[in-house]
């Protein structure tokens, strides 16, 4: 069976990511997972003819080599493909040789998402920092220890500035789907990789509930950027326009290669 890792999905390019789960609830691992998608009549099976073929590529969750409590789900995958409409629109994963493994599923575009999309201006929140509480991090963060290299930069500052860069809204302490993941600790990996360097590029991260408390419900800035979900990703060009958007996990290798695509 799949299980979701993203749900908010516009014409133009999709990202979807999911697990596929076995009879018992253990991850089912399969490298060559395929994912045919058509409107929602049905995606044909293979052989048929179908509006997308796409690989299911295994990300791995989390950062590679790091202590992590990540229980038995380490990867997801993810596949692209483009929406030429709004609607329904039915995929299928399905095994290409050895024993079969299949899953189906309906997803729903809209004409536009909720969450920012591809190629949108960037959303100028006056996000705190370091400098705006004073050095109070425990308000800044529910990372342990804190992020503190991604607490340095506003939303708004960054935009002002002209500077591009990566901007995260995730609660490292409250993550709690399968699908999640440590996306703060990936993002921090990310800029210890890739870095600043010449490109100038911020990395930023914003936390999503008032007082760091899910009793309390969202805060203003994830309300500011519309998010249905968390936690996300944007990468935000000098423009101001946001390049690419990541609902959910998101692995090192997949985020760096689209931080040198598209910002360094």
């Amino acid at each position: 069976m799949p299980v979701l890792g993203t749900e908010d999905y516009g014409v133009g390019p999709v990202r979807v990511s999911f697990l596929l789960l076995g009879p018992q609830g253990a991850p089912v691992y399969r490298e060559d997972i395929r994912v045919w998608v058509n409107k929602a009549r049905g995606a044909q099976p293979i052989g048929g003819h179908s509006l997308a073929v796409v690989p299911a590529v295994l990300e791995q969750i989390g950062v590679p080599g790091a202590k992590q409590d990540l229980g038995d789900i380490t990867r997801l995958y993810v596949a692209h493909f483009r929406a030429p409409s709004a609607g329904p629109f039915s995929l299928v994963a399905q095994s290409t040789s050895g024993k079969r493994v299949v899953a189906t599923w309906t997803i729903t575009v809209r004409k536009h998402p909720r969450a920012p999309a591809d190629g949108s201006q960037a959303i100028a929140a006056d996000t705190p920092t370091i400098a705006s509480t004073h050095g109070n991090l425990r308000e800044l963060t529910t990372r342990t220890p804190p992020d503190k290299s991604l607490l340095r930069y506003s939303v708004a500052g960054s935009l002002h500035a002209h500077k591009p860069f990566v901007v995260v809204f995730a609660t490292p302490k409250f993550c709690t789907s399968r699908t999640c993941g440590p996306v703060v600790d990936v993002v921090d990996a990310v800029r210890k990789e890739v870095g600043p360097g010449k490109t100038g590029i911020r990395y930023i991260h914003v936390e999503v509930y008032k007082d760091n408390n899910p009793g309390l419900g969202y805060n203003q800035w994830f309300k500011q950027w519309h998010l249905p979900t968390e936690p996300w990703t944007f990468l935000v060009g000098k423009d101001g326009k946001i390049k690419a958007r990541f609902e959910g996990s998101v692995s090192v290798a997949e985020l760096a290669a689209s931080v040198r695509k598209y910002l360094a």
